[in-house]
């Protein structure tokens, strides 16, 4: 088996139909496995996958197992020499699976790819962000990343300066299309559950290079990306979370840090998770 193809699916029935049609249409040349762990949706995604995709291998929780916890049932049951960890609102383009394997296959040194992925009408969607360090949290929270988006150094979280117009490595490609080499995963382990929902892929790739590993964005390698289908059901809930695994990532990476600057930093996350609920209850409230 050469690529696992492991998706993560809760409550977007119609959208993991479109994927697992697109996997169908343009599948890699190597031979390849699809694994749907589907996070006990109501929807109807399970049934659908067992009565249109018979070949795929469904795994049906009972209960929500979250993001991380649910790409761990996959990647445990994988059996690939490459694992590519794929949301179910994203569609693949003609030879992306087959570019990507042999990408890794003649970059030895690359642990991880990220995908060139574009939204539905054909623009280039953001999906490279920096490790979120102090300094760039600084640089957000102050409002000097907004100021000056084309900045490498105060845009370095979002890497708003960055065109997507040439390869390049990366800190965290998003969780949206990640393919990772089994030796990698041998290597660093699954991902860690105490980042349920978000911020998992960040804790992920930041092992992944910290064990050596380059981690890069390949143009070859592109995808249409619908993005949020999930998170937009639970908004206010996804930023609490979002904000929450930041603050988890800290304690976690950063824990080595004087205890009155740890405070401060976990304080400034909190502060910008606090405003950022706020501001989105305005928004659904003036809906």
């Amino acid at each position: 088996m050469t690529l696992s193809i492991c998706i993560v699916n809760w409550n977007t029935c119609d959208l993991l139909r479109a994927c697992l049609r697109s996997i169908q249409t343009y599948p890699p040349s190597e031979p390849y496995e699809v694994i749907v762990v589907d996070n006990a949706s109501t929807d109807g995604s399970a049934e659908m996958v067992c009565r249109e995709f018979p070949e795929v291998i469904l795994i049906a929780n009972k209960e929500n197992r979250g993001y991380a916890g649910g790409n761990n049932q996959a990647m445990e049951r994988a059996q690939g020499e490459f694992v590519l960890l794929l949301n179910p609102d994203t569609e693949i383009h003609p030879d992306t699976l087959t570019n990507a394997i042999q990408y890794l296959r003649t970059h030895p040194e690359v642990g991880a790819i990220g995908a060139k992925q574009l939204f539905p009408d054909g623009r280039i969607q953001p999906s490279l962000r920096g490790f979120p360090t102090p300094a760039n949290l600084f640089y957000e929270v102050s409002g000097l990343a907004r100021l000056f988006p084309n900045s490498p150094r105060f845009g370095a979280y979002r890497m708003s300066w960055f065109g997507y117009d040439r390869e390049m490595d990366a800190d965290q490609p998003m969780g949206t299309f990640l393919m990772v080499r089994r030796e990698v995963i041998a290597q660093v382990g699954l991902m860690d559950e105490q980042f349920p929902l978000f911020f998992n892929d960040v804790d992920w790739c930041y092992r992944i290079k910290q064990a050596g590993w380059a981690i890069r964005f390949v143009l070859e390698v592109v995808i249409t990306h619908y993005g949020g289908a999930s998170t937009r059901q639970v908004r206010l809930h996804a930023i609490r979370e979002s904000h929450r695994g930041l603050e988890a990532y800290y304690r976690k990476h950063y824990a080595h840090l004087p205890r009155l600057l740890l405070a401060v930093l976990i304080g400034m996350i909190r502060l910008s998770g606090w405003l950022r609920v706020g501001w989105a209850r305005l928004r659904l409230g003036a809906r």
